[in-house]
C-alpha cells in the first residue's frame, strides 16, 4: 500500500498555509520543519493538493466502509455516515454505525399491511423518524455540491497553469534569462475586470504592447524594488537568487528592437544549488541606488552592488529575516527577523551595532523615523519605538489584539501607521500612548499599508495625506488621517490583497492580489482605469520615480514591466 511521509505531508501543510494566504504560519512551519531541505519539486504539486487529498481519503474510507455490505444501494448507506465520523473511526465502527442506523430506522418506519390500514394514523410517526434522513441528505448533497466546485476550481487552474509551463519547459538550462513580450493577447485565460463597466471610455486592459514579462527565476518571486534612477529593477525568489534587471527609459515594446534585457543573478548559495539557503524574503535599495540589501530565509543579510558583487554578508540573525531597511543617510541598515529581534547594521564596517531584543515572538516588520530612531512590530501584537544606543524602547504602542503585520511612518516621521490580523488599522503619534485613530471597517486580516507620498516633506506638499490598506477580504481602503475617516474602499478585486503602491505624484495606485491581477486605480475618483490578468498570485507591486512604470511580482516565477502612461 503507498504511504505518505511526515515529510511530505508537511509540505502538503506548507502549501496549503501559502495558497490561503498564512504567510507567516507557512513560513513558521517551513522553518521548524525543515521544508527548505525538502526534496519535493514544488512545480508538480498542483494547487489545493492537500484539500484533494482529504477528500479523496474520506470518498475512500466511505467505499471501505461499504465493501462488506449487503445491501446492492450503497449510496444510501452514505447518509448514515459524517465526515468526522469518517476520519476518527475505523472501518468496523464505520459499519457498525451503519448497521445500528439502518436498524433504527426499519423499526420506526411502517411497512406493508401496517402502513395500507393505518396510514393516517402513522403519518406523525413517520415524520420525525425521516427528518434526520432529509436533513443528512439534504447535507450530503451540500457537500456534494461544494466538493465539485472545489474541484472544478482546481481543474481550471490546473488549465490556466498549462500556458506557463509549456514555456517554462522551452527555457535554456544555466543563468541565462528570457524576456518575452506577450504576443495575439496576454498569456493564459484572461478574466477581465467588470469594475470598468461604468467607464466606457477609460481604456481597461492593459494590451500585450504595454507589457515585459521578465522570466528567469524557477520559484515564485517574493518582492521587487526599483532603484532610485528608476534604471534597475531588483527581484527575490524562492529559488535562493535575486536579480537585478536592466530597464530602459523607453516603452515596453522598444526593448525587443534593442536586445534582450540585460540581467545579473545573485546567488545565495555557494557550489551546487542543493546547498541552497531558500527564499529571498526581502529586499531594498539605499538611498544612492548603488547598494541593494537582501533578507533571506537562512537569516543572513546580504549586501549587494548595482554590478551584483556581494560585498558583505551580516551574519548574526537565528532565523529567517522578514523585513530589511535602510535609513536615510545610508550608514545603518535595519533588519527583524524570526528570532524575535532587531539588528541595526553599520554598512561601512559590516559589523552590527545593536541588537534589539524586545519582542517575545517573531519580528514582522521594521521602519526608520530618521536616521537613528525606528520602529519594530511583531507576532507578540506589540509595537516598540527604538533608537540607536538605547537599551530599551523609547515609545511602546499597546492596542492591538492579534499579531501586526506591518509598520510604516508619515513622509514627516510624526505619525505610524500599523495593521494588525485583528482587522484594524491604527495611526500613532509618540506624544501619546494611545492610537489616534482606529480604523474598523475591514472584514477580515489586514496585510500591509502604504502612506501616499503628499503633505510636509514630500514633493507634493499641498496635497491631502492618505493611508492606504490592503486585506485579506480583497478590498483595499483608503484614509483620510487627519480627521480619521474612511474615504474610499477600492473593491475591483477577488481574492486577499497582498500589495499597493502609491504613484510618485500620489494620483495613481497599484493592487496587486492573490486573484493574479494587477488594479491601477485613479485616487481621486476611486475607480480602476488599467487592469491586468495573469498567472498567478501577486505578492508585490512597485512604481518607478516616473511614474510611468509599473513592476509586480509573480507566484508562477516571472516578474512583469508594464507601461502605464496615463
Amino acid at each position: 500500500m503507498i504511504s505518505i511521509t511526515s515529510s511530505e505531508l508537511n509540505y502538503l501543510v506548507f502549501r496549503y498555509l501559502q495558497e490561503s494566504g498564512f504567510t507567516h504560519a507557512a513560513f513558521a512551519l517551513g522553518y521548524e520543519a525543515g521544508i527548505n531541505k525538502s526534496t519535493i519539486d514544488g512545480n508538480l504539486v498542483p494547487p489545493g493538493a492537500l484539500v484533494t487529498f482529504v477528500q479523496k481519503g474520506i470518498q475512500y474510507l466511505e467505499l471501505e466502509a461499504n465493501l462488506s455490505n449487503d445491501d446492492t444501494d450503497m449510496d444510501e448507506d452514505f447518509q448514515f455516515l459524517q465526515p468526522i465520523d469518517l476520519i476518527t473511526k475505523d472501518v468496523y465502527e464505520l459499519q457498525k454505525i451503519i448497521k445500528e442506523k439502518k436498524e433504527k430506522l426499519r423499526k420506526d418506519k411502517p411497512r406493508g399491511k401496517d402502513k395500507d390500514i393505518n396510514d393516517h394514523e402513522r403519518e406523525h410517526e413517520r415524520e420525525p423518524a425521516s427528518e434526520p434522513v432529509r436533513e443528512r441528505e439534504k447535507e450530503k448533497q451540500q457537500k456534494e455540491k461544494e466538493r465539485d466546485r472545489e474541484r472544478e476550481r482546481i481543474e481550471k487552474d490546473k488549465e490556466r497553469e498549462k500556458p506557463r509551463e509549456d514555456l517554462m519547459d522551452t527555457k535554456p538550462n544555466g543563468d541565462k534569462e528570457i524576456v518575452r513580450h506577450e504576443e495575439n493577447g496576454k498569456a493564459g485565460d484572461q478574466e477581465p475586470m467588470e469594475i470598468c463597466t461604468s467607464s466606457t471610455s477609460l481604456p481597461c486592459e492593459i494590451p500585450s504592447s504595454d507589457l515585459l514579462v521578465l522570466e528567469g527565476h524557477t520559484s515564485e518571486v517574493f518582492a521587487c524594488a526599483w532603484s532610485p534612477d528608476g534604471s534597475l529593477l531588483a527581484s527575490g525568489s524562492g529559488d535562493s537568487t535575486a536579480r537585478i534587471w536592466r530597464i530602459g527609459d523607453g516603452p515596453c515594446n522598444s526593448h525587443m528592437q534593442n536586445g534582450p534585457v540585460n540581467v545579473l543573478v545573485l546567488k545565495h548559495f555557494k557550489g551546487r544549488t542543493n546547498e541552497k539557503s531558500k527564499d529571498v524574503t526581502t529586499l531594498e535599495w539605499n538611498g544612492e541606488g548603488n547598494l541593494l540589501a537582501t533578507g533571506s530565509y537562512d537569516g543572513q543579510a546580504r549586501i549587494w552592488n548595482r554590478d551584483g558583487e556581494l560585498v558583505n554578508t551580516l551574519i548574526k540573525h537565528k532565523g529567517p529575516i522578514f523585513s530589511l531597511k535602510w535609513n536615510k543617510k545610508g550608514d545603518y541598515l535595519l533588519s527583524g527577523s524570526v528570532d524575535k529581534t532587531a539588528i541595526v547594521w553599520d554598512v561601512k564596517s559590516g559589523e552590527w551595532k545593536q541588537q534589539f531584543e524586545f519582542h517575545s515572538a517573531p519580528t514582522l516588520d521594521v521602519d526608520w523615523r530618521n536616521n537613528n530612531s525606528f520602529a519594530t512590530c511583531s507576532t507578540d501584537n506589540m509595537i516598540y519605538v527604538c533608537k540607536v544606543g538605547e537599551s530599551r524602547p523609547v515609545k511602546t504602542f499597546s492596542g492591538h489584539q492579534s499579531e501586526v503585520n506591518a509598520i510604516k511612518w508619515d513622509p514627516s516621521g510624526s505619525l505610524l501607521a500599523s495593521c494588525s490580523d485583528d482587522t484594524t488599522a491604527k495611526i500613532w503619534s509618540v506624544k501619546q500612548d494611545s492610537c489616534l485613530h482606529d480604523f474598523r471597517e475591514h472584514a477580515k486580516e489586514i496585510y500591509t499599508i502604504r502612506w501616499s507620498p503628499t503633505g510636509p516633506g514630500t514633493s507634493n506638499p499641498n496635497q491631502q495625506l492618505l493611508l492606504a490598506s490592503a486585506s485579506f477580504d480583497s478590498t483595499v481602503k483608503l484614509w483620510d488621517v487627519e480627521i480619521g475617516r474612511l474615504v474610499h474602499s477600492l473593491n475591483g478585486h477577488r481574492d486577499p490583497v497582498y500589495s499597493v503602491a502609491f504613484s510618485a505624484n500620489s494620483e495613481y495606485l497599484a493592487t496587486g492580489s492573490l486573484d493574479r491581477c494587477l488594479n491601477i486605480w485613479s485616487v481621486k475618483d476611486a475607480k480602476v482605469i488599467k487592469t491586468y490578468s495573469g498567472n498567478g498570485g501577486i505578492f508585490e507591486v512597485c512604481w518607478n520615480k516616473e511614474g510611468n512604470k509599473v513592476a509586480a511580482c509573480f507566484a508562477d516565477n516571472v516578474v512583469c514591466v508594464f507601461d502605464v502612461r496615463m
